[in-house]
């Protein structure tokens, strides 16, 4: 099931974050404030897990988990209704650092599943990098009993760490096998221009991703069929994955409050993320799109995983029924051209081109990063 390709694998600038020319105008991206959450709760981190069953009727109920003293918070969700021998049971885990969504997606009848962009822990004031997050989706796949054979990523994260390659090696460990980290088969074009930007070898992100997807791809999670979607605009290489009536969209489309993603990284366009949009809200009314991120805005009560096709084409501040393309692609560029680049954006970049795995280490046995200045003063 897991096929091994081994394929090797801009627009404007993100101004000054980047340092490219030609100049346009500075993207900032206003990470707000995230919410605490994600599943089992390492070392002492809050973070919100909750279990899905689709064509469930489930009730949620927050609850305080006491866990050797310390407090657990997840959504509790109890399942009345038979399971869909189609759909699987989705586990969404919300990083808080980060605004980050990771899915574990499951096949019921053969405990096969995936996961959807994995984060890793990177502090910037030390630049340590640790594990946490990602242990965490180690426990829960444990505690299910699944068996992982898809780690997919949804495109090249420019805000958070992916990993893709330490669950790769960690769940080969553990299960006796090595799941396949799969991303959109455009990745070439957004790692060589990184690769160029921040002097990375070829070598260490040619042959990174086994699997590159095709548009409308289609491949097993267990019994499940899976589908790729190509949903560029954010980035060109953005994909979406739909299993069942859900689709885990990544950067594209986000809760109705906070409407889409920016489209000012390289190769962006916010008329194509338009169409993606517009592809996303043409499903049945009944499909979740499961988001990438959440920023829940003042008076929200926190992060929230997916809403329906109905309820974005009712209520998405930017793509609702109505907007025009013309409408949109106005708001998006002029709301770009107000964002600042990602506080994580060079980290990021660098590692994910490389699917998550460390630079090669130097020497003295550093592993570096490249981080470009932005001078503000005439140069010296």
């Amino acid at each position: 099931m897991s096929l091994r390709c081994r394929i090797p694998a801009c627009r404007k600038q993100l101004a000054a974050g980047l340092n490219l020319t030609p100049t346009s105008a500075t993207r900032p991206l206003s990470h707000t404030r995230c919410f605490s959450s994600c599943n089992i709760r390492p070392l002492g981190q809050n973070r919100r897990y909750s279990s899905f069953r689709p064509g469930s009727v489930s009730s949620n109920t927050a609850s305080v988990v006491k866990t050797q003293g310390l407090s657990t918070f997840r959504n509790m969700s109890s399942t009345t209704a038979s399971q869909k021998a189609t759909e699987p049971i989705i586990h969404d885990v919300f990083e808080q650092d980060t605004g980050t969504w990771q899915y574990v997606v499951a096949d019921p009848s053969t405990n096969i599943a995936a996961i959807i962009d994995p984060v890793l822990d990177y502090d910037r004031a030390t630049q340590s990098i640790t594990t946490r997050t990602a242990d965490s989706l180690l426990a829960l796949v444990k505690e299910k009993g699944y068996k992982v054979d898809w780690v997919l990523e949804t495109h090249v994260h420019a805000d958070h760490l992916t990993a893709a390659s330490y669950l790769q090696r960690r769940l080969g460990q553990e299960q006796g096998y090595s799941p396949s980290v799969a991303i959109g088969k455009r990745i070439g074009q957004v790692q060589k221009f990184f690769g160029q930007r921040y002097g990375v070898p070829e070598e260490q992100y040619g042959v990174v991703f086994d699997h590159l997807l095709d548009d409308d791809e289609t491949f097993e999670i267990g019994d499940l069929q899976a589908m790729a979607m190509h949903l560029p605009g954010h980035t060109p290489d953005h994909m979406g994955y739909k299993v069942g009536d859900n689709v885990f969209c990544g950067d594209s489309v986000f809760n109705a409050d906070i409407g889409t993603a920016r489209c000012d990284f390289p190769g962006g366009s916010s008329n194509s993320l338009y169409s993606s949009g517009r592809k996303l809200l043409s499903l049945p009314d009944n499909v979740k799109i499961w988001t990438g991120h959440d920023y829940p805005p003042q008076g929200r009560s926190g992060p929230r995983a997916y809403m329906t096709v109905h309820e974005h084409r009712e209520q998405n501040k930017h793509l609702k029924d109505g907007i025009t393309e013309k409408e949109f692609v106005t708001m998006r560029n002029e709301r770009d051209a107000t964002l600042a680049a990602p506080r994580m954006l060079h980290q990021s970049l660098q590692i994910n081109i490389r699917g998550g795995r460390l630079p090669t280490p130097t020497e003295d046995g550093h592993r570096m990063l490249r981080l470009p200045l932005d001078i503000k003063a005439p140069e010296w």
